[in-house]
């Protein structure tokens, strides 16, 4: 319970900060995705995926918010319902270096988890500074929350709620290969004693017209220890709509 307390007040802390930065500034850039599939004939499939990111740059202060949810039927049946949010607030030291906030919580109908949720702090560095390539990468301590579900095997397994001192760590490339095309690679770690998550999104994005772009991807996340019945590693790759604003 006190971690319980400890985490919402930390959460809310950053809010505060990150509304409080907000307010000093004017300039955000973000990003909506939009991708969406569908067959029909003797297996039918819908699959749909919803993405936005903003960030806004006041100086030494950058707030920023990521949302992403994923949704897939089979045949009438679900077979993918994932949502992810996450805020995180960034204050900068000097040039290369910086420390930031992190909160992030999610949802996961087929990773046996009913929610994950994570509130930490770090520092982070910009390995490479420019606009054609950039690098930085980030770590620091934090609490980790996940909530599993009942498991119904011969007998049932009931579901639990598991806090646990952990360590985000993060890699942020980007390279454009000219004005039309670029390619991003992020890399996230969130090591527990309970268990370890990892993940990769690679993405290349090609310019189509004004702020619209193409974008494909490919998502691989991996758990060191899922719940009895779940799969370690999952896959997704997206091919989506992307319009940018505020640049």
């Amino acid at each position: 319970m006190k971690i319980r307390i400890i985490t919402c007040s930390l959460a809310l802390v950053l809010a505060c900060v990150a509304g409080t930065a907000v307010a000093q500034s004017s300039t955000w850039v973000g990003e909506g995705s939009l991708g969406a599939a569908a067959s029909t004939g003797n297996t039918e499939t819908k699959d749909l995926s919803v993405g936005l990111k903003l960030a806004s740059d006041s100086g030494v202060w950058r707030p920023s918010v990521e949302a992403l949810a994923d949704y897939s039927e089979t045949d009438g049946s679900e077979t993918r319902n994932r949502v992810f949010l996450a805020g995180q607030l960034d204050r900068d030291f000097n040039e290369r270096t910086y420390g930031f906030g992190r909160v992030s919580h999610e949802r996961d109908e087929f990773s046996g988890f009913e929610s994950r949720s994570f509130v930490g702090a770090g520092v982070g560095y910009r390995i490479l500074v420019g606009d054609v390539t950039s690098w930085s990468i980030e770590g620091g301590p934090g609490l980790k929350i996940d909530e599993t579900r009942d498991i119904a095997t011969p007998v049932i397994i009931p579901g639990s709620t598991e806090e646990s001192f952990a360590v985000v760590g993060a890699s942020k490339f980007a390279h454009a290969f000219n004005d039309s095309v670029k390619l991003t690679n992020d890399s996230s770690v969130l090591y527990a004693e309970t268990s370890t998550q990892i993940g990769n999104s690679l993405a290349v994005t090609s310019a189509l017209t004004g702020a619209l772009s193409a974008r494909f991807s490919f998502d691989v996340r991996y758990d060191t220890d899922p719940p009895l019945g779940f799969e370690q590693t999952d896959t997704v790759t997206r091919i989506a709509l992307v319009y940018a604003f505020g640049k």
